[in-house]
């Protein structure tokens, strides 16, 4: 196999996006995106600098001009059950379902897995069971989801997307509702996954969480600004003037911590600071 045979398999996810148009209004411009094979990405930038709209976009969700391939192979060509056994989704403040338990929502997740009609099988049963384990919501598991406050029922649906066992996940603001113990939780299942080997995607709010993963997209005004190693000064950069130096970034404990500064607060040096 050739090198650059070995880089196309490496790739979950590539984009060669020229603009997405909603409404008339172009969101998206000019966008080149790789997203390796096992790599936690996350995806960052302000209000309205069109996150949420590539991600939808990555799941085959958005129409472009232009083109997304999946595992290599543009997502026209894939049928759709086989494109739903491979790449798992969770979006924004999902909503409906009211009526439906929250074993029968996370049972959803198994579809792609099923026959036409068929009864969930053994396995469809303990793929299920697993994910609500994981995501600590199996004791309530024949509450409707009306009855589940916000926390409870993004629990639910994050036990929906991992018993996909996809190798590919997007999730969208996926720690809304979420108290700090179970974000912690959360951070642990995505390591799980990356260190399976699955690639996951996220498009997060909260900084200090995305500064964890291996990899930042930076995004502004609809444009990709960085796409690179978290850990890298141009990485840093990136977010501080995507942020318009509202922002600090600092080292403690061997993680990067990011510090919102006041607009009155007056200049200072906003370079990469280290805490021991």
């Amino acid at each position: 196999m050739t090198t650059a045979s070995a880089a196309v398999l490496n790739v979950a996810l590539s984009a060669r996006i020229q603009s997405v148009r909603l409404q008339g209004h172009a969101i998206l411009h000019d966008i080149r995106l790789d997203v390796p094979v096992g790599r936690w990405v996350a995806m960052v930038g302000p209000n309205g600098a069109g996150k949420s709209t590539l991600l939808r976009t990555l799941a085959g969700l958005q129409p472009c001009q232009g083109e997304v391939q999946l595992l290599s192979r543009p997502l026209a060509q894939w049928a759709a059950k086989a494109k739903a056994q491979r790449l798992a989704w969770l979006g924004q403040a999902e909503s409906g379902a009211d009526d439906l338990l929250a074993i029968d929502v996370v049972m959803l997740g198994r579809l792609p897995h099923q026959a036409w009609l068929a009864p969930p099988s053994a396995q469809d049963e303990a793929a299920v069971q697993a994910a609500m384990r994981q995501t600590q919501c199996w004791d309530w598991r024949d509450r409707p989801m009306g009855q589940l406050s916000g926390g409870e029922r993004q629990r639910v649906l994050l036990a929906r997307v991992l018993a996909v066992q996809a190798p590919i996940v997007l999730m969208d603001e996926p720690l809304a509702h979420l108290d700090p113990p179970h974000q912690a939780d959360w951070l642990d299942i995505v390591r799980e996954l990356r260190d399976a080997g699955v690639t996951v995607v996220s498009v997060l709010h909260e900084l200090n969480m995305a500064l964890q993963a291996d990899e930042l997209i930076v995004m502004r005004q609809g444009r990709v600004v960085h796409h690179g190693d978290t850990h890298a000064a141009a990485a840093h950069q990136a977010l501080r003037q995507v942020f318009d130096d509202r922002i600090d970034l600092h080292a403690v404990g061997g993680h990067w911590v990011a510090l919102p500064r006041s607009a009155q607060r007056p200049d200072s040096d906003c370079s990469d600071k280290v805490t021991t």
